[in-house]
């Protein structure tokens, strides 16, 4: 049961993330024997006897994102009593309207916790699928073009969405377990076996598992698990929206607009690309040759009232830190459009206009962090899912993914919970151990490929490197079989056709 009370509030830091990815089919195997610390009093106490022994437990989820709400939606679905706790007052703050990928692993996710039709809401809010993807030089000459698998069902295909639309779908169907405006400082582990979270408000809540879902900057984690760190990638991302018109649209190749682009340039610079045109037009009206199912299905969901996405291109410019001014984190807007501009001095002219084109208010620059893997924990009453815990930069583009991932796994366990099949300890262990060996791989893997220590950042090495990659990509580009060969490992590691 859920129980509401008074105490102080303790200070804490807020959550943060980054809607920019790139894709690549590099693969790391996660090898690392790591130093276990138990600094914090608290992570010591995490034998069996700090997890309840129940059948009807109460989830309490602090932090309504992507993998908290997918959550309840599970949760709900299964007759498991939840309940979210969530900073932003309304179900329309604190949410930029970016694209974020929905790779097979992800659509799994999101079928297996949301109801049919909201699933199939989500699939009909999607923005046009991608048909490539495309490598090109900063004059915008072919690397490579990948034709990506095309989508044959909702699960095992890749899928755009905006991360604003993503939220009001995730709400609908919740509002009677979600709480806004809640924001955490602390928990508190009980004798009983039960744990209770504290508030700013002055409230508390009593459950018998406590999710953090509260992102990067998380709470519950650095009181939990305080020698899991988050760390700088070395990486600096400036991203801005251009409304997608004639103009716009005719400044870039036909194959990168129908997909996903990547500008591979010297001093390790690179710009993503990709172009979201959604069901529905300037005025929020279902533009033409929108089937009559999926046009029924947006027609009635309440969430389109709470979203002002419009069909447009989003740049995502990214460098090593060290190449950017000090203040650039302090920067906006024009000031921000002018520094790109400045930084890429032989880009084409077509992309030099679409910087241009960018709107100021959309344009902002991001600090790529990534956490620091550490070994499986004890298990306790406690526990941990998607940026709270395993932090990736947009190297491999799943952060959003492995997040629904972890709200599947979890979701599944402690349904066995409910069903008396698991105790909750080993349904929290065992969600633990699999989520720790994939979720901890994916953060090893984007690091790999998307960090400001990699050769390419370096001024002679990486030209040299550049040459190599260039020349490695034109040959692969010019070998059909090669390129279906590489298409189907992306779309493997991406989750198509997982069990």
């Amino acid at each position: 049961m859920s129980s509401v009370t008074s105490t102080s509030a303790l200070p804490g830091p807020e959550r943060q993330g980054g809607p920019i990815y790139l894709l690549t089919i590099k693969h790391l195997e996660c090898q690392a024997n790591f130093a276990w610390s138990s600094r914090h009093p608290r992570t010591q106490r995490t034998t069996e006897a700090h997890v309840k022994d129940t059948t009807t437990p109460h989830v309490i989820v602090i932090g309504g994102g992507t993998g908290g709400l997918c959550l309840a939606h599970g949760l709900k679905r299964a007759g498991v009593s939840v309940r979210v706790y969530e900073r932003d007052r309304t179900r329309a703050d604190g949410v930029q309207g970016y694209r974020v990928g929905i790779d097979p692993d992800g659509s799994r996710a999101l079928k297996a916790c949301l109801s049919p039709d909201l699933f199939d809401t989500f699939v009909a809010t999607c923005a046009r699928t991608a048909s490539y993807f495309c490598i090109r030089t900063e004059q915008l000459k072919e690397s490579l073009t990948l034709e990506l698998h095309p989508p044959t069902d909702p699960v095992n295909s890749e899928k755009s969405v905006s991360r604003m639309t993503l939220r009001q779908v995730l709400v609908t169907g919740v509002e009677d377990v979600v709480e806004f405006g809640k924001v955490f400082t602390h928990y508190e582990q009980n004798d009983d076996g039960t744990v209770t979270a504290f508030f700013e408000d002055g409230t508390s809540a009593t459950g018998d598992v406590l999710v953090a879902a509260d992102g990067s900057n998380s709470r519950v984690r650095r009181q939990y698990l305080p020698h899991a760190t988050v760390q700088e990638a070395g990486v600096i991302a400036v991203t801005c929206k251009v409304p997608l018109t004639d103009e716009s649209r005719a400044l870039l190749p036909r194959e990168v607009t129908q997909g996903i682009g990547l500008v591979m340039a010297p001093r390790g610079y690179t710009c993503i690309l990709h172009t979201m045109e959604f069901p529905w037009d300037r005025e929020g009206e279902l533009k033409h040759g929108i089937g009559n199912t999926d046009a029924e299905l947006i027609k009635n969901w309440p969430g389109l009232l709470y979203d002002n996405t419009r069909d447009y291109i989003n740049w995502g410019f990214n460098a090593a830190t060290r190449q950017f001014p000090s203040d650039v984190m302090q920067m906006r807007g024009k000031e921000l459009i002018d520094l790109v501009l400045r930084m890429t001095p032989g880009w084409a002219p077509q992309l030099h206009q679409l910087f241009r084109m960018g709107d100021p208010s959309t344009c902002f620059p991001i600090k790529v962090h990534t956490t620091e893997p550490v070994p499986q924990w004890r298990t306790t009453n406690v526990t941990l899912l998607g940026d709270a815990i395993h932090t990736m930069t947009p190297g491999m583009g799943v952060g959003a993914n492995t997040a629904l991932r972890d709200a599947a796994l979890l979701t599944k366990n402690l349904t066995a919970v409910s069903k008396g099949s698991m105790t909750l300890h080993d349904a929290v262990h065992d969600y633990e151990t699999q989520m720790v060996e994939y979720g901890f791989k994916a953060v090893l893997d984007s690091r790999k490929n998307f960090s400001g220590d990699q050769v390419v950042h370096r001024d002679v090495l990486g030209r040299v490197a550049l040459v190599g990659m260039r020349a490695g990509l034109w040959a692969l580009n010019h070998l059909p079989p090669a390129k279906r060969k590489m298409a189907d490992k992306l779309y493997e590691y991406r989750g198509g056709e997982r069990e």
